[in-house]
């Protein structure tokens, strides 16, 4: 019997939220094994983590007798092995590259500048002005594109790598307090967003490391 995929994940990291919703929406059936960044000055420190992942980060994707990190790279394998159900790139190449610059911008230009180990550095004084002048201007700078590009969602009226970009993104835009009143084209693709299953399905709030005061218990 195959082994099912397996997921290094930890349920508040947006990288791995983004490949959770990748793995829902592909349909594939996986486990999960929790990789808690704080406890213990963070699990992904370990010796037996670094074996799989040399950056030291989640998540980490084991699947068809590979190890894969870093979270863009994951869902593009996914896409091209399992390009069916739900493609997440659109065929035409212009709207492709309009999809990627949206999920740059989100994970080249904002997530790396606000992570755990850039806010430990900045240290505790600083990181909430940090972490949200970081996010205001990466998602204002989205919010432009999108007016262009957005049908029901980040580009036309399909899910796309952008969108999965996205939602993780704005979770964070709320814990870093961004008035997101401003941002009303990204407002709406994330309402639009939050009722699809997969999503709901992939959300930090109903994972299984999720802590208890966090945890969703609606159906």
């Amino acid at each position: 019997m195959t082994k099912a995929p397996l997921l290094f994940t930890y349920f508040r990291s947006s990288c791995s939220w983004r490949v959770r919703i990748a793995l829902e929406l592909k349909q594939i059936k996986y486990d999960q094994k929790a990789v808690h960044l704080l406890n213990n000055g963070g699990e992904q420190h370990s010796d037996e983590y670094k074996s799989l992942n040399s950056m030291e980060q989640v998540p980490t994707l084991l699947i068809d007798g590979l190890s894969l990190t870093q979270s863009l790279p994951i869902i593009e394998y996914l896409e091209e092995t399992r390009p069916q159900p739900n493609p997440l790139l659109p065929g035409d190449p212009a709207l492709r590259a309009r999809v990627r610059q949206i999920s740059e911008i989100i994970n080249s230009g904002i997530q790396p500048v606000q992570n755990l180990s850039i806010l430990q550095a900045v240290g505790p004084e600083r990181k909430m002005k940090w972490g949200h002048d970081a996010i205001n201007k990466g998602l204002l700078a989205v919010e432009e594109i999108l007016k262009e590009t957005a049908g029901k969602y980040c580009v036309g009226d399909t899910v796309t790598i952008a969108d999965l970009c996205l939602i993780p993104q704005v979770y964070n835009a709320t814990r870093f307090k961004v008035d997101m009143s401003v941002m009303p084209t990204i407002t709406r693709v994330v309402g639009a967003l939050e009722g699809l299953p997969e999503f709901r399905a992939a959300h930090y709030s109903r994972q299984p490391d999720t802590p208890d005061e966090l945890r969703d218990t609606s159906s």
